[in-house]
């Protein structure tokens, strides 16, 4: 579709194909003459019929369509575009004398976009056409758009896979290294040594787990995300991560208490994922509670069948007017580690998506008194 933006910043439609549909040949040659000094380019049917075969062919950027027609009707027409072209059907508008409400509604039901009514007036039909030429020009540009978005996320997708990739051995050997020298193997270490070596030690744990989210999202955004779904007793999975997790809690001389379910369930999950998400609610629950604060987690049935996996911490909460972020990538909240420790901001938006692969939900809600409870469901098999 040809066109020009002037200075007045009005689109210029010359060149735009409009399909001219009506067995009335005095009707036709009104609009040929109402919009010949538009610069359109015309094509004439006088059945449904033709207009579907011309249609093709002409590839008109919209379609002036008489609702009575010999044979197929007008309406009947527009739905056979729609079906055959779906969202990609040029606009159109439908020709009628008749104003009852009942078939204007049809024709909007049927895929029409706008009426032009008998008899015709020239300012009216030059009007309608170019409001939908230009709606339909915006449209194309948006699609254009998104498509080079997506094209362009992708890329990043990629490129951020490989970067992450290639930074991780080498912060995987500096964080080993520093482990070696900090065990004393190649000899004491003076305390000024040591606290150095602590801080390398720490910098690189810190760095190896923000490159390890990062090919998670990377992994999960580039639609790369497989599941190896296994019947994982769920019951065993959460104690697992309970164990492990409440090693750590020690340090900030926290407790993990976890209400076992009634039964053991076996469900259908990518236990590897599924402990990750355990896992990073559980470290933030810490991670976000003050020293001394008891971490509580419950496996429960839900009405429709499910499971639902309850954590809640005694930490201060979701700050109003954050929740929005909570989820999302990169989306730290005001509130900070009770013990200095550090936030990718990726934990949570990975656990969504994993959840979301799983056909469950995670939610987040602050509990009366003080802490959060973040509640994962998983649905049944």
């Amino acid at each position: 579709m040809p066109l020009v933006v002037k200075e007045s910043d009005l689109i210029d439609f010359k060149g735009s194909k409009i399909l001219l549909v009506d067995d009335d040949r005095l009707n036709l040659k009104i609009l040929c003459g109402m919009l010949k000094d538009g610069g359109f380019e015309l094509a004439e049917a006088d059945s449904a019929e033709a207009a579907l075969v011309l249609y093709d062919k002409f590839k008109p950027d919209l379609v002036l369509l008489d609702v009575l027609l010999p044979g197929m009707s007008g309406f009947e027409a527009c739905r056979e575009l729609r079906k055959r072209h779906g969202a990609q059907t040029a606009p159109v508008i439908f020709i009628t004398a008749k104003q009852e409400a009942e078939s204007v509604v049809e024709g909007f039901n049927v895929g029409g976009v706008d009426y032009i009514m008998k008899p015709f007036r020239q300012k009216e039909v030059v009007a309608r056409i170019g409001t939908h030429l230009e709606i339909r020009l915006l449209s194309e540009k948006q699609r254009t758009l998104v498509e080079q978005l997506s094209r362009a996320n992708a890329a990043k997708n990629k490129f951020l896979g490989m970067a992450a990739h290639d930074l991780r051995n080498p912060l995987a050997s500096i964080r080993g290294l520093s482990e070696f020298l900090r065990d004393g193997t190649v000899g004491e270490l003076t305390p000024d040594q040591l606290e150095l070596i602590n801080l390398i030690h720490q910098a690189s744990q810190n760095m190896v787990e923000l490159v390890n989210d990062l090919l998670d999202v990377a992994t999960i955004e580039s639609g790369e995300l497989r599941l190896a779904l296994t019947p994982v007793p769920l019951m065993e999975l959460i104690e697992k991560s309970v164990m492990l997790n409440a090693m750590e809690a020690v340090r900030k001389k926290t407790r993990i208490l976890f209400t076992e379910c009634a039964h053991a369930p076996v469900l259908a999950l990518d236990a590897a994922k599924i402990r990750q998400v355990i896992d990073n609610l559980l470290s933030n629950a810490v991670k976000y509670s003050p020293p001394g604060s008891i971490v509580r987690v419950s496996l429960q049935p839900t009405p429709d069948g499910g499971h639902a996996i309850a954590v809640r911490d005694e930490g201060p909460g979701i700050p109003e007017g954050e929740r929005d972020r909570l989820f999302k990538d990169f989306g730290r909240l005001s509130v900070l580690p009770t013990g200095g420790e550090k936030s990718t901001g990726l934990g949570l938006a990975i656990c969504r998506k994993i959840i979301d692969a799983h056909h469950g939900t995670i939610t987040a809600d602050n509990l009366p008194a003080r802490g959060c409870e973040f509640l994962v469901t998983l649905p049944k098999n």
